[in-house]
């Protein structure tokens, strides 16, 4: 009977805490939570806007493939005193002699031919828009990573609160059973202060776990791109996937791992650069034409006005041939650039590996911790309804009481912590490995 009791006043310690927590909250599940973010997350729509910087440089233009065509305009007008002496020994002066000129055209510039510099450009920017992309899909792949950490540490605390309400509910209980024994001279005034203590000490305690609660939902919040007082509960379980297996995550790491696609794309990048630098060896070849119209008027002189136009094209050609051997220095610089980004592939690659294994570790060790509280939980929640019943028949003392309920929170929070701790050693397998869908 008493036993029924117990499960009654833990009932009532649950339900009292979860309406404390849910009422007139909205209930957000992991599912709903990620298609916020990926809507609204601040650091995922700057990444998506340089993606589309880089698309739009890719263009033969930005090369230098195509032509460049300008329209020229000059006009200037001189006022100045002139004194001519003709070969026939005749001299002419004018004082504020008036003369002008005007001049103006299309102009195209094309280079022909600059030893393939064009060419291993456009290469390059191919390569940096895929970089775009590959800091897109990590941007991404962090956010969900952020995300769902914060969600399933909202879950562990909520757990927490729940078995933080429920101790508080038998505390509660136990005060009152105190004063009850005191009136009727069964129980000293020590029994009662110490129950009031520890009833202080478990609101407290509820209240802190509570605040803490509060903060993490800020921040999740913040993650959303929402207004951070929007008040909200997750759901209460944590399901953490148990059948990762170590071959098929260290495949996935390999051919998905956005940091080693993006140190990979880095080395293409820097041979792409040495291709641009050794074509300065070659010679520049441009076309250039154009059609002009020209008008000059002069007060004094033979010629007293003069309008000309006319079609003009021309070739020009220039090579390098000696600039205090920098062009060594700067193929060199290039070479080492190619070299620097060849070992930041391999640190990157070992990183990972490293990675990869430790966490793998940390995760099977927690699933174990898992079931291993579980275990003590169940074991815990048994010796609390005992420690109960023998208090409410008085034939147990007081700390022996206290220290069941503190048996029971401690199991609880090792427990929710291990689920926590398994999750979130499962995550970071996931992101490491880029097994979040980007959809």
């Amino acid at each position: 009977m008493k036993s029924n009791k117990f499960f009654l006043y833990l009932f009532t310690g649950l339900l009292i805490t979860g309406t404390t927590v849910t009422h007139a909250q909205e209930k957000l599940n992991l599912q709903q939570a990620l298609q916020i973010a990926l809507q609204n997350n601040y650091d995922i729509k700057l990444t998506a806007n340089n993606l589309d910087i880089a698309r739009n440089n890719i263009s033969p233009a930005n090369a230098g493939m195509l032509p460049v065509i300008t329209g020229n305009f000059s006009t200037n007008k001189v006022i100045q005193n002139t004194k001519q002496t003709l070969s026939s020994g005749q001299t002419q002066q004018q004082s504020n002699s008036k003369n002008s000129s005007t001049a103006y055209g299309p102009v195209l510039n094309w280079k022909i031919f600059d030893g393939f510099e064009r060419f291993a450009k456009y290469d390059q920017l191919k390569e940096l828009q895929k970089l775009r992309e590959v800091n897109y899909k990590l941007t991404i792949q962090n956010t969900i990573a952020d995300v769902t950490n914060n969600y399933y540490d909202l879950v562990q605390q909520q757990q927490q609160i729940k078995a933080l309400g429920t101790t508080l509910e038998i505390s509660k209980i136990r005060l009152k059973n105190s004063k009850s024994r005191y009136e009727i001279g069964k129980a000293a005034k020590l029994e009662v202060l110490a129950a009031s203590v520890d009833l202080n000490t478990d609101t407290t305690n509820l209240l802190r776990q509570r605040d803490i609660y509060r903060n993490t939902q800020i921040k999740l919040n913040e993650l959303l791109a929402r207004d951070i007082s929007t008040n909200f509960t997750v759901e209460d379980t944590i399901i953490i996937e148990r059948d990762l297996n170590f071959t098929e995550l260290q495949s996935a790491a390999n051919n998905q791992n956005q940091t080693l696609q993006s140190a990979l794309i880095n080395q293409r990048i820097a041979e792409f650069n040495l291709k641009q630098v050794k074509a300065n060896r070659y010679p520049d070849i441009a076309l250039n034409t154009g059609y002009n119209f020209n008008n000059s008027t002069s007060e004094l002189g033979f010629t007293r006005q003069s309008n000309n136009k006319g079609f003009n094209y021309g070739l020009t050609a220039s090579i390098n041939i000696f600039n205090g051997f920098l062009q060594n220095k700067v193929e060199k610089n290039a070479s080492i650039e190619i070299a620097n980004s060849k070992l930041q592939f391999e640190k990157v690659n070992k990183n990972l590996a490293s990675q990869l294994t430790s966490l793998y570790q940390m995760y099977q060790t927690n699933i174990e911790l898992v079931k291993l509280e579980e275990q003590n939980l169940e074991v815990a929640r048994q010796n609390l309804n005992i420690t109960l019943e023998k208090f409410n028949l008085g034939s147990i003392a007081p700390l022996e009481f206290r220290e069941a309920q503190r048996n029971f929170i401690d199991a609880n929070a090792r427990y929710t912590t291990s689920q926590y701790q398994a999750k979130l050693a499962e995550i970071a397998l996931k992101e490491l490995t880029g097994g979040f869908s980007l959809k």
